[in-house]
């Protein structure tokens, strides 16, 4: 199958043509295209997305983005077998624009339709990786761990189709504690690259921290998160520096406070991940998401699966595939389109799929 992708769930315009083949168990991916569309330069002075402005500019580049990815798939729109575009979770302004794009392409055509779940996406990202048919072959039950500027969940999943959710913020997402520490520090939007970096220079002279901050929820004993407190932690962190160094910190302070904030948030995210892999019984654990980029999260994640979880596999997309992107949501489409009976595949029109708030 031939599927175009479309994906506009925060502040990324993205299209992608891929082609899909094989079973459900063992399926066969090749990008042909994949598209992506910044905003970030919109939104870098507000130091988050401003959803309207996000859906404005949607509406301008959608055309041009699905334009490019067909043309660098050289594919005609008329022979694509399969449009999907993501329907949840997301801002909706932004939302809307991609699922009435894609909408009216399904209408103009005649061709099958799926709304998918930018989380689904996310969970299956991982193959799309060059060794796909390796890494298709993985072994359930698996941990997901989806951890994005707006959302992080840890998931189980029985198979691509059957994912149950385990545990997930009870208020801010990890990414978004990224972005508002970031703005604290003055450093640029988005915050996970600046501070993944200034981190990365202290852990580089192997200096130990003098600072600490909590670690939210870390034994609650569930699978949830809480991101506000460690992002309230931090202010009242950073505002008792600034009392003693001035309002511009010392980039070694700096630093200092980075490579805290980094460490706590990834041993609340380890934790839970690697306590519900154990509790499940899980044969595989897979990170996906904006946030899953994280250098440190992955060498740290495959660090303590060595000495805790030895027999259970690991599967991290690439950097590029961990961001939003459209190749993962036609992915995420040709389990949902091969999973479904003949009856269902005619459902697939235009005037089933819906934003889903």
């Amino acid at each position: 199958m031939r599927i175009l992708g479309i994906e506009t769930s925060c502040d990324d315009t993205c299209a992608a043509v891929i082609e899909a083949s094989g079973p459900l168990r063992a399926p066969r991916f090749k990008i042909l295209s994949n598209i992506v569309s910044s905003q970030i330069h919109i939104h870098r002075k507000y130091g988050g997305v401003f959803p309207a402005m996000a859906a404005r500019a949607h509406a301008k580049n959608i055309i041009p983005v699905i334009k490019a990815a067909l043309g660098e798939a050289k594919i005609k729109l008329e022979n694509i077998d399969l449009i999907a575009v993501t329907t949840h979770p997301g801002l909706a302004p932004a939302l809307l624009v991609g699922t009435h794009s894609a909408r009216a392409l399904a209408w103009s055509l005649q061709k099958p339709i799926l709304g998918i779940d930018h989380m689904q996406g996310h969970a299956v990202a991982h193959l799309l990786t060059p060794n796909t048919k390796q890494e298709a072959r993985i072994k359930f039950p698996a941990v997901g761990l989806l951890v994005s500027g707006g959302h992080t969940q840890i998931i189980l999943m029985r198979n691509y189709n059957a994912m149950k959710l385990l545990g997930e913020t009870v208020d801010d997402a990890a990414g978004e504690a990224f972005d508002k520490v970031a703005r604290l520090l003055g450093l640029p939007f988005p915050g996970g690259p600046p501070i993944a970096r200034r981190a990365a220079q202290l852990r580089a002279k192997n200096e130990k921290l003098k600072i600490s901050l909590p670690r939210p929820m870390m034994r609650s004993g569930d699978y949830n998160f809480s991101f506000a407190g460690l992002k309230t932690a931090s202010l009242y962190l950073v505002q008792d520096l600034q009392k003693k160094y001035g309002k511009k910190l010392p980039g070694a302070v700096i630093n200092e406070v980075c490579a805290e904030f980094q460490q706590a948030a990834i041993d609340v995210l380890l934790a839970k991940t690697l306590a519900a892999a154990k509790r499940h019984k899980a044969k595989t654990i897979i990170i996906g998401g904006g946030v899953s980029a994280n250098t440190e999260l992955r060498r740290q994640l495959i660090e303590r699966m060595s000495k805790e979880l030895p027999n259970t596999q690991w599967r991290i997309p690439a950097v590029a595939l961990s961001l939003d992107n459209a190749a993962m949501i036609a992915a995420a489409a040709y389990f949902n389109w091969q999973a479904a009976s003949s009856l269902q595949r005619k459902k697939f029109t235009w005037k089933t799929v819906r934003v889903r708030l």
